[in-house]
């Protein structure tokens, strides 16, 4: 559960971080700018140096002192004692940044390293380059650009298609029930992550699955609803079931398009400062709506269920969320790391921190035992869903 700690997060800011630029300043005066720091008490810079000593001396591989110094700026954090609090090298600071955001620089595919060499794809990403191009799942590719990539990881292919510096690669193929492999030019681009998923149920039922609340969240969602309205949408289940969080910006936009006008969401720092999000209600939903919840709907995902809820415009089903209600802000460092620390408690527009405690669901329902082992489960299978939609049957009535 280690991992789900690590991402469950709503972070601040219009692109998901405030950015704030520290200068680091190692050759400050230790007397007056380390004062009230670790650093400031010499027995930690002793112990500091014994250990790195210690290292010299007795340790077999080669020491980089980048990497040491990485190490310490990733301990301060890690002492903290919270999960959610987290240091970035610069590299992983641009991947983190890039999920958060949902675009990636790209050719639109999900790939794994295939078992006999290469990488095969498993998804091509609606509307991407690499489906435009004429790639499908199940495709094999083993070189790029006329380079061997069969022994090759799938993030030092990732890279490979990252760094090109013509704007297009060249893929060879290997594809079922196609003697000889294929030559597919592909363009490298911007790619948006889709995170909202959207169908009709029947002739009057709309489904939309919001995966994680991202930067693109908000006009995905804009669009999946859009198509379903015109497809004749007169009841809606949302689904944020294993939706880990993600924006609070991305999940208030969305919550403005369906709240009446007040409060949505307010927060408190440390020093009791409060900010608010608030809707204007101008795009109030007027459908009966039912939203599908789990013990994995954390944060970002709780802010919307907890002002469904507190509004009473929507019931809310499933099992009880995760039950995150802090906020983190990321503060990027000059030299490309970042720090994201948490800095706030979040509060529903009843008051409620549900911080360890969760949202308790209108109506309760846990996965049906039969389902738990399961890859794959039909809408007609799924239990949570079916309780939904009666729910909806019960709003309309």
């Amino acid at each position: 559960m280690a991992d789900k700690n690590f991402r469950k997060g709503v972070l601040t800011g219009a692109a998901g971080a405030v950015l704030v630029f520290i200068g680091l300043y190692i050759g400050r005066n230790l007397a007056s700018g380390l004062n009230g720091t670790v650093l400031s008490n010499p027995a930690y810079v002793q112990k500091l140096g014994y250990l790195e000593d210690l290292i010299d001396e007795n340790y077999l591989g080669e020491k980089k002192e980048e990497d040491l110094a990485e190490g310490l700026y990733t301990g301060l954090i890690y002492g903290l004692g919270d999960p959610y609090s987290v240091y970035y090298t610069a590299e992983a600071y641009e991947e983190e940044n890039s999920s958060t955001e949902g675009v990636y620089e790209g050719i639109g595919i999900l790939m794994q390293k295939n078992t006999e060499g290469g990488v095969i794809v498993v998804e091509c990403y609606e509307g991407g380059p690499g489906e435009k191009a004429g790639l499908l799942e199940g495709d094999i590719i083993s070189a790029i650009d006329g380079t061997d990539i069969t022994d090759m990881e799938t993030s030092e292919v990732s890279e490979m298609i990252k760094n090109s510096e013509k704007g297009e690669a060249v893929l060879t193929v290997h594809r079922e029930n196609v003697e000889e492999p294929l030559e597919i030019t592909v363009e490298i681009g911007d790619v948006e992550l889709p995170s909202v998923f959207h169908e009709m149920l029947d002739g009057e039922t709309g489904y939309i699955r919001i995966t994680e609340f991202k930067g693109v969240t908000y006009e995905q969602y804009k669009n999946a609803f859009s198509d379903l309205s015109d497809q004749g949408m007169e009841k809606l289940v949302i689904d944020l079931r294993d939706n880990p969080g993600g924006l609070l910006s991305s999940v208030c936009d969305i919550l403005n398009e369906i709240l009446p006008e007040g409060l949505i969401v307010y927060t408190e720092d440390k020093y009791g400062n409060r900010t608010e999000e608030t809707s204007d209600g101008e795009n109030v939903l007027d459908l009966p709506l039912a939203v599908l919840v789990n013990e994995n709907s954390a944060s970002a995902s709780e802010i919307f269920a907890g002002a469904v809820q507190d509004y009473e415009i929507g019931t809310i089903v499933g099992t009880n969320t995760y039950g995150k209600g802090v906020v983190q802000s990321i503060y990027r460092l000059n030299d490309g790391s970042a720090v994201k620390l948490t800095v706030a408690n979040y509060y529903t527009p009843n008051g409620n921190n549900i911080n360890e405690v969760g949202i308790q669901p209108d109506v309760e329902v846990a996965v049906a035992p039969e389902l738990l082992n399961k890859d794959e489960i039909s809408h007609e299978e799924d239990n949570q869903l079916q309780a939904a939609l009666k729910a909806l049957e019960e709003l309309g009535e």
